[in-house]
């Protein structure tokens, strides 16, 4: 056990998904009480999802609570997850309409998800500092994508971290629901209000305005 519990405390690498990372202390200290009162839980960062070979990266804010916290897969199981995968599934990016566990066969084509936060922040509002530390592995992710790849970012947390992981201003790129920026680097950006519960009930995103945005950043890739 206390071999196990050693492994726990390792600090994030500076490049690539650690699944023990526990740089963020008030992370860490959320995500042990919450596996205290959910040992079923994931609780634990969560692993980008999809296609490895992704030419769409669609960025998040963080787990969710009952949602990726829970499954262990991004916007796997919460409400969020629901018009985001109906509409990866319209568009033919997706096997199925639904997501609700890691084992439940879904499949990306050409898509990979991921959170700007890969652990559960209280409340859900992670700290600039918890941000910025990890950032290093969406700045790796990003890395990855080949020229005229897009990303798209769903509401203005997962927008500012995306440019500062690329070394840009977010001044210079404003956060706008629709909004369609060329990057220097030849990666195209691509933002949206994000797919919550809150967005979504108060009409500030509608399913319409959510299935025009996945449309125009999944033709805004470049083969």
């Amino acid at each position: 056990m206390q071999a196990k519990a050693s492994s726990r405390l390792r600090p994030c690498t500076a490049a690539g998904f650690d699944p023990d990372c526990r740089a963020c202390p008030r992370l860490a200290r959320n995500l042990t009480q919450v596996r205290r009162d959910h040992p079923a839980y994931h609780a634990a960062p969560v692993a980008p999802f999809g296609d490895k070979n992704a030419r769409l990266l669609i960025v998040g804010l963080a787990p969710g609570m009952h949602g990726a916290n829970r499954t262990g897969r991004p916007f796997t199981g919460d409400y969020a997850g629901i018009l985001l995968y109906e509409t990866l599934h319209r568009h033919g990016l997706a096997n199925r309409p639904e997501a609700v566990a890691r084992n439940d066969g879904l499949k990306l084509k050409h898509v990979r998800i991921t959170n700007a936060v890969k652990c559960l922040p209280p409340a859900n509002k992670p700290l600039p500092a918890e941000i910025k530390t990890c950032r290093r592995f969406l700045a790796t992710e990003l890395n990855e994508l080949k020229s005229g790849s897009v990303i798209l970012a769903l509401g203005g947390i997962a927008h500012q971290s995306v440019l500062r992981a690329r070394g840009l201003k977010p001044s210079h790129y404003p956060f706008r629901h629709g909004a369609v920026y060329e990057l220097p680097d030849g990666l195209k950006l691509v933002s949206s209000y994000h797919c919550s519960r809150y967005n979504t009930q108060t009409k500030r995103l509608t399913p319409a305005m959510f299935d025009a945005v996945v449309c125009q950043a999944k033709n805004l890739v470049k083969n």
